[in-house]
């Protein structure tokens, strides 16, 4: 119950026990309250209902402190022409324009316009974009680009159906005597969560491409869709020149686009990440000490019934799964990432 509550509650009872005992001055004795009070708590029920027995603030703004229309103005047009601009730095350019405001009062402006945070002033910029069609300046591409870096670093990838972004990455299961070490190359649609592993003894480019030559390519041509991108770190198995590098070439040759995670932040790519405690968690922990594997192929059969019950049997609490498995997010989704993939291409993108 919250501090206004309280109050109308003890307000109503006061009427209450004036009405029970029909003495309002032994009412005002018991609750606490002056007869004046107690009029004053009557006449308002009797005038407003419940509504009126809320607190309502004496403070009102005093406009005389606040700045004037034309500076408001300025500091909400700059908030927009360059999000990434703190209120300190605000304050210095509009100081450089004439302009004189400090840099409270800049925030000030802001929190009565919602502009207070980044994240914020993005969303007033993108839908002024929406709304206007302006062109936008470098300045403001790079506040964009930021807020997306900032976001894959966060885990907050943005995905619009099935195929559109892929995650891959490397995980080194171990070594196990007669095989040797062993990687494991793993690609997650960031939409669905649907997961492929495959098995290796080297981290090569080449083994890169090949599980998505092998597995996930065919999966997605299986169902009459592409993937449009992947997002990758930066180790050596995944980035290179493009005409000597294998991945790279890969994903030239069928017109996927790469990204890459942060420079010198690999974990960024969290949803590989979170997989990886997960597979090592419920799958290797168990399955390595369980038997003795004496061959890749050997270990890579259990792998892939594992994988399938994760896709298949396996609830998922992600953003789009909603307790769904992946393959259930998968399928329920391939209708509109038809119709998005197809539109696109009928504008004239491409991918």
């Amino acid at each position: 119950m919250t501090t206004q509550e309280k109050l109308i509650k003890n307000k109503l009872g006061l009427l209450e026990l004036a009405a029970y005992l029909k003495n309002v001055s032994e009412a005002c004795r018991v609750m606490g309250f002056s007869r004046d009070t107690f009029y004053r708590i009557k006449k308002a029920y009797e005038e407003g209902g419940i509504e009126a027995l809320f607190e309502k603030s004496r403070r009102k703004p005093n406009l005389k402190n606040r700045v004037s229309e034309e500076v408001e103005r300025a500091v909400v047009e700059l908030a927009l022409e360059d999000p990434s601009l703190g209120q300190k730095r605000v304050s210095d350019e509009l100081r450089k324009r004439g302009i004189f405001v400090s840099p409270a009062g800049v925030r000030s402006i802001w929190l009565r316009h919602g502009l207070e945070r980044f994240e914020k002033r993005l969303r007033a910029l993108e839908e002024r974009v929406a709304r206007t069609g302006e062109i936008l300046t470098e300045r403001q591409l790079r506040a964009l680009e930021k807020a997306q870096e900032e976001k894959i670093a966060q885990e907050e990838i943005e995905t619009e159906h099935v195929g559109y972004l892929g995650a891959q990455d490397t995980y080194y299961v171990g070594t196990i005597k007669g095989i040797g070490r062993i990687y494991q190359q793993t690609f997650i649609d960031t939409y669905s969560k649907v997961a492929f592993a495959k098995l290796y003894t080297s981290k090569h480019p080449i083994n890169s491409a090949d599980l998505l030559n092998d597995r996930v390519i065919p999966f997605f041509e299986e169902h009459g869709l592409s993937v449009l991108r992947i997002l990758t770190d930066r180790g050596t198995e995944f980035c290179g020149r493009i005409d000597r590098h294998e991945y790279e070439l890969f994903l030239a040759l069928n017109d996927i686009e790469h990204t890459k995670t942060k420079a010198k932040n690999p974990q960024t790519n969290g949803i590989c990440e979170r997989f990886h405690r997960t597979i090592k968690e419920e799958f290797y922990s168990i399955a390595l000490r369980r038997k003795l594997y004496r061959s890749l192929e050997e270990l890579q059969e259990d792998l892939d019934l594992w994988i399938e019950r994760y896709n298949r049997q396996r609830p998922h609490q992600g953003k789009y799964c909603e307790g769904k498995t992946p393959m259930e997010t998968f399928l329920g989704n391939v209708p509109l990432a038809k119709e998005k993939m197809h539109s696109n291409v009928e504008a004239g993108f491409g991918f």
